[in-house]
């Protein structure tokens, strides 16, 4: 899947199942919303929300346009999956977990950023998803959003304080019959070793005094610092829109970014400050709350060819020192990588999703895996470079693969870790079906008549 798929998969993953149309009304407890009313077209109502029967048909046209089965997905599992959701979202109210409207904003926001640049402007994506202007998109995008964020705030609540004991992980694993014990795909575990040439003091101060000439010519002269941004910028994902975010302290930027940005006030231009991408200028242009609308232009410090091949060289020397016995890889990499996650435990990668040290193959990182899949146990790659996806400047990197794991059924001394993340998510599991039949059974809860003949997983109809 290409990055413009897997962006707009994201966005229609959220308005998947999500119906706008809410009651306004208090809905606590098992009487209805005392302005609830029939209307045509409602096929449950959940607390305060209201599920249409356009939402479950909305939601089967966004799977299909994702390219998901959807042939063995029925009308009656669609709604009772909408009406989790709905569940959650009206609990999470209850139990006060708000999600402020900075919050919602800047998700959407993001969001907005992302899709106009993947599509090629705000213009084709509002023609794209047949939204007659940027206001009415933002506002449906904030209804769906909010929705989510309770819904997932809540959950987040209900399984946040569960843990396993070792020996809840070693019944877990033992009851499951050996025959039908789990097997684990192969997998690597994956070392490297990193330079990240630095550019010179001279390029690093002429990126420094050219922002601040571009800061003295919009502070002095009036300058727009809006096509400063696009004319110099080097950050791709603000420079075709004059440098501009929107960001609350919870947004995802470094936090040497967002220390200067909150430092600032309205209309204020920073001085120019480092972070791992290279040098910023920020400019306040509106403050809202705990929101902030700036643009910034980011300038990179030029690398010289003679500075990365002598971090090409450098790793060429490391890796002919380890293979002659001089260190092993974990000790050159303590002793010489610059990357500081991982220099300190011999270079060992970190699977970014459970961090564990495996990686395996079938869900690897396509970039990672074409680097290390010719290598053989114990073998040392070249130096390989590698860009900066977020626009820093490159690094170079020598790997090895220090252990490899062969398809296997699970073992419980060697997949602990993964046996204990099984047994983790059935007991969360349960947490969650025990809250959810004792939250219907407190909540408001109706469904239409066309819908009575449902075979729910939860009981909704209460009987």
């Amino acid at each position: 899947m290409n990055q413009k798929n897997s962006i707009l998969g994201l966005v229609m993953g959220l308005m998947m199942g999500v119906g706008l149309a809410q009651e306004t009304a208090s809905a606590d407890s098992v009487t209805a919303p005392k302005n609830y009313k029939k209307l045509d077209g409602i096929a449950a109502v959940i607390g305060d929300y209201v599920i249409l029967d356009s939402d479950v048909e909305k939601t089967l046209i966004d799977l299909k346009s994702q390219g998901a089965a959807t042939e063995d997905i029925t009308h009656c599992q669609l709604l009772g999956k909408l009406m989790e959701d709905r569940l959650y979202a009206h609990q999470a109210v209850q139990d006060s977990l708000l999600v402020s409207d900075d919050q919602v904003n800047a998700n959407s926001d993001r969001q907005i950023q992302q899709l106009s640049q993947q599509i090629g402007s705000v213009e084709k994506m509002l023609r794209y998803y047949n939204k007659p202007d940027l206001k009415s998109f933002k506002d449906e995008l904030f209804e769906i959003n909010k929705l989510r964020m309770l819904s997932e705030k809540m959950q987040t609540k209900i399984v946040e304080e569960i843990e396993v004991t070792p020996e809840e992980v070693r019944q877990f694993f033992y009851k499951i019959p050996e025959d039908e014990r789990p097997v684990f795909g192969a997998e690597l575990e994956i070392s490297q070793i990193v330079k990240a040439p630095e550019a010179s003091k001279e390029e690093q101060q002429t990126v420094i005094n050219r922002l601040k000439e571009i800061k003295q010519d919009v502070e002095e002269n009036g300058a727009s610092f809006s096509v400063k941004a696009i004319l110099y910028s080097q950050d791709p994902g603000s420079k075709t829109k004059g440098g501009f975010y929107t960001m609350t302290r919870e947004t995802g930027f470094v936090k040497e970014f967002k220390d200067v940005a909150f430092s600032l006030q309205e209309g204020e231009i920073s001085d120019p400050f480092k972070t791992i991408f290279g040098y910023h200028i920020i400019y306040i242009e509106k403050i809202r709350g705990q929101e902030r609308d700036l643009r910034h232009i980011l300038m990179v410090p030029e690398v010289s060819d003679a500075e990365k091949k002598e971090a090409m060289a450098e790793l060429d020397t490391i890796r002919k020192q380890i293979l002659e016995g001089k260190y092993t890889f974990a000790e050159a990499a303590r002793n010489f990588s610059d990357e500081k996650e991982t220099k300190f435990d011999g270079g060992l990668l970190r699977n970014p999703i459970n961090y564990d040290s495996k990686f395996e193959l079938t869900n690897m990182d396509p970039t990672l895996y074409n680097q290390v899949r010719n290598l053989k146990d114990g073998e040392i790659s070249f130096p390989i470079k590698e860009d900066d996806p977020r626009g820093g400047p490159p690094t170079f990197k020598i790997l090895q693969i220090t252990n490899r794991y062969d398809e296997h059924k699970a073992d419980f001394a060697k997949d602990y870790m993964k046996i204990q993340e099984l047994a983790l998510r059935e007991k969360q599991l349960k947490a969650i079906k025990k809250w959810m039949t004792e939250k219907i059974e407190d909540t408001y809860i109706h469904v239409d008549d066309g819908n009575q003949d449902c075979d729910f997983a939860n009981n909704w109809l209460k009987k």
